[in-house]
């Protein structure tokens, strides 16, 4: 079955445009608490969070109509990050969670993501399902059959006792100097209270929204604020989220960036010694750099690849059994303690590994020497299908066949944003640099 509304992360798009309207959001509303009610009978809960984009006040409103419309009560969290949504529908005893973000994309945008009653996000049939229904329209409930809302004041109070208790009994924070850039985004609250309730000195970056400024200059994607002030306060460590909270990038004494790369290297190789990693096994996606690879290959451990997406992540780890993952970009999935991506918990891991090791954080920020990969996006027009068309085919053909035995390609359409992503490693730089380059040539000719 086709999908036009839902990519890699449920639906997105530039707020007030197809398809993220309140209109939309109205019927995708109506038809997620249709396709969760179904035939079943009783109390049915629906719990929603959102980030600090000025657009979650009318999505959160246009959802909360058509879910009631079909007899959900809703249960409202107000900012909060998507981790947060995971934790509590289940906990709640909700038949599912909907997290209102655009995670790392500007203010402009925002999106909706699905989570089902277990806290894990939907799969790709269920989201097919709902599609089909919001194009066919649904029964709406009787009038003495609609669903109630109400807010929930304690829902951030309970997600951060749950991230606290990630931190091995007995550790703690003091003396630590700790910078969290939280992106003007949902944890902007939650972030620096569990660092100081769990002993660090804070020092808070990002913490001011105002409905526009979420993820500027700011952030896991943009970290030179935060770097900064790591150097400037002579700070220990720094911990970068993304608007959402469920990526980080970690930032050194030095003010140097560690992406989710070298964090899961870290994570993976403790956990093994520690005989927690379960069957030596670590989950990522193609995009994570052959260097990782190589790093857990040198430590017997091994690497399993997804499709991009932390959700494709989670369903491997399910699949497989296994308890770490996550992606370059930062999402660090611990089925453990959570059931998505959460930057904080990771950066608490992080944090737990100085700690213990008595060692800085530049020691534990670099686990491997990455092979020189490059990334470039090409925005193109959503009507257009430019991997599609001869001569980019073609572009590609030529590109993999000059990489073949010494290096690797990816060409992907992106599943948040109207991009052309064009990703390619190799330890010749000049190749890698003409690669890419001329790929990127072939798609902005056609568009």
């Amino acid at each position: 079955m086709g999908r036009k509304l839902f990519g890699t992360d449920g639906v997105r798009g530039r707020a007030n445009s197809h398809p993220m309207t309140a209109e939309m959001a109205l019927a995708i509303g109506a038809a997620a608490g249709r396709y969760f009610r179904r035939d079943r009978d009783g109390v049915h809960r629906v719990v929603i969070g959102k980030d600090t984009r000025l657009s979650g006040y009318m999505f959160e409103n246009a959802l909360t109509a058509g879910l009631t419309s079909t007899g959900m009560s809703v249960l409202l969290l107000g900012p909060v990050p998507t981790p947060a949504v995971g934790l509590l529908t289940p906990s709640m005893r909700a038949d599912l969670g909907i997290m209102i973000s655009a995670s790392h994309n500007p203010s402009q945008d925002n999106g909706i993501k699905f989570f089902g009653p277990d806290g894990f996000k939907l799969s790709d049939d269920a989201e097919a399902q709902i599609e089909a229904m919001v194009a066919s329209g649904v029964d709406v409930a009787p009038a003495d059959e609609i669903g109630r809302a109400r807010r929930i004041d304690d829902g951030r109070f309970r997600y951060q006792e749950r991230v606290k208790s990630t931190l091995p009994q007995g550790l703690s924070l003091d003396r630590m100097k700790v910078v969290v850039d939280c992106a003007n985004g949902a944890a902007y609250r939650a972030a620096p209270e569990v660092l100081w309730e769990l002993g660090a000195t804070v020092i808070p970056v990002g913490v001011s929204p105002n409905g526009e400024n979420i993820n500027h200059d700011c952030g896991s994607t943009k970290p030179r604020i935060a770097a900064e002030t790591v150097v400037a306060h002579g700070a220990d460590v720094g911990i970068c989220l993304d608007g959402d909270a469920d990526r980080v990038m970690i930032i050194d004494e030095t003010g140097t960036v560690a992406d989710g790369d070298q964090i899961m290297a870290l994570m993976a190789a403790r956990w093994a010694e520690e005989q927690r990693l379960r069957d030596g096994v670590l989950v990522a996606t193609v995009m994570s750099n052959l260097g990782l690879e190589r790093f857990l290959d040198a430590r017997g451990l091994r690497l399993e690849r997804t499709a991009v997406g932390d959700r494709y992540v989670v369903e491997a780890m399910r699949r497989g059994g296994w308890n770490l993952g996550g992606e370059q970009s930062g999402h660090i999935v611990m089925t453990d303690y959570a059931t998505t991506g959460d930057g904080l918990m990771a950066g608490l891991q992080f944090l737990a590994a100085m700690v213990k090791s008595g060692k800085r954080a530049s020691e534990l920020a670099r686990n491997f020497e990455p092979v020189p990969q490059m990334l470039k996006n090409v925005r193109f027009a959503a009507d257009r299908a430019p991997l599609e068309v001869a001569s980019v085919q073609k572009a590609i053909a030529a590109a993999e066949a000059d990489l073949k035995g010494n290096g690797r390609l990816l060409i992907r359409k992106s599943g948040t944003e109207p991009l052309i992503r064009v990703m390619a490693e190799s330890e010749d730089q000049d190749l890698l640099d003409r690669v890419v380059n001329d790929v990127v040539a072939s798609v902005e000719a056609v568009i």
